[in-house]
């Protein structure tokens, strides 16, 4: 099969297209054609070597697929899946843990799918069960044009939140809009701005995952008893936090290591698309997408994501 396999950790430009056996799987794994695999910043980071997740070299990257299912557990051959796989979804087959496979309602495209398990199933753990969102809540999302802010943008209005997005440039302000936002704002200056949105309240819930120089000023922008979700740092710099800021108002920082859960309880996943799916089914969530790059192309599409040009979710199409 095709696969684009991460042979050197010298950054995107080092991913090479190879042919490569198909995974060796048991009976107990669910085996799946991949059409469309989604594209996401930590492959970034794994081209570097900069990941957690430290695989040997050389190895396929790709944590989330949609395709058909071939064979394996719970599954009919033929059925229409997306996946989160974890790795080795950059290939024309996968094979994952049927814990980690959820069935795509008949409305739901290929390329939509394959832009839900990592952003959206991160998105709904940071909103639903670390930042304890309640309808009527305003959050903030940060990047909120590309793949993980779209999906927050997205699931905060589905539940019912008024949605102020930020953006780093003027271009970005239609993708955020076509997410749902109900107002966008630019990154330069946006405490102000958000402040003034909220009557000088602030914002019940800032989703965050730039970090970098704005975490100070999201601090900030939060209302009494507000949450500050840590997603991740695509903005290059870790920050840290002076604990007294958190007393002022009373505020908290709050760790959304979606993966570091779900690891410890695997049956997590399946619950979550149970609460997602009646969303999908309604068209309450329909991912932004973005940019489609062919196999060949994935130095190009992880290039996306590393130069912030990325509007929507990145996608590579496999088939």
């Amino acid at each position: 099969m095709r696969a684009v396999q991460i042979t050197s950790l010298d950054g995107p430009a080092a991913l090479e297209v190879v042919t490569v056996d198909e995974p060796t799987v048991g009976p107990e794994n669910v085996v799946i054609d991949v059409r469309v695999a989604g594209v996401t910043f930590p492959e970034v980071l794994q081209s570097r070597g900069q990941y957690q997740v430290k695989p040997p070299l050389p190895f396929v990257p790709g944590s989330e697929v949609a395709g058909v299912v071939r064979s394996g557990p719970g599954f009919a051959p033929g059925q229409r899946v997306a996946a989160f796989p974890g790795l080795g979804g950059f290939a024309e087959v996968v094979a994952a843990s049927p814990a980690n496979v959820f069935p795509l309602p008949d409305a739901v495209s290929f390329e939509a799918g394959a832009s839900l398990p990592m952003n959206y199933l991160t998105v709904h753990f940071g909103l639903v069960r670390r930042g304890q969102l309640r309808q009527g809540d305003t959050v903030l999302v940060h990047g909120a044009a590309g793949g993980i802010g779209t999906a927050a943008v997205q699931l905060a209005s589905a539940l019912g939140a008024r949605v102020i997005a930020v953006v780093s440039t003027t271009d970005k302000i239609e993708t955020a809009k076509a997410a749902g936002a109900d107002e966008v704002i630019l990154a330069d200056g946006f405490k102000d701005a958000a402040k003034e949105l909220t009557g000088g309240r602030g914002v019940d819930i800032v989703v965050d995952p730039v970090g970098g120089d704005r975490f100070t000023d999201s601090l900030r922008s939060l209302a009494r008893e507000g949450r500050l979700l840590v997603i991740g740092f695509t903005g290059g710099e870790i920050p840290q936090v002076k604990v007294n800021r958190l007393l002022l108002n009373n505020i908290s920082v709050v760790g959304v290591g979606w993966g570091a859960f779900w690891t410890a309880e695997p049956t997590y996943l399946q619950e979550q698309w149970a609460d997602l799916s009646p969303l999908l089914e309604a068209g309450k969530l329909e991912p932004v997408i973005g940019r489609s790059f062919p196999l060949e192309q994935a130095s190009q599409a992880l290039l996306e994501l590393d130069e912030r040009r990325a509007t929507g979710k990145v996608l590579l199409t496999v088939r």
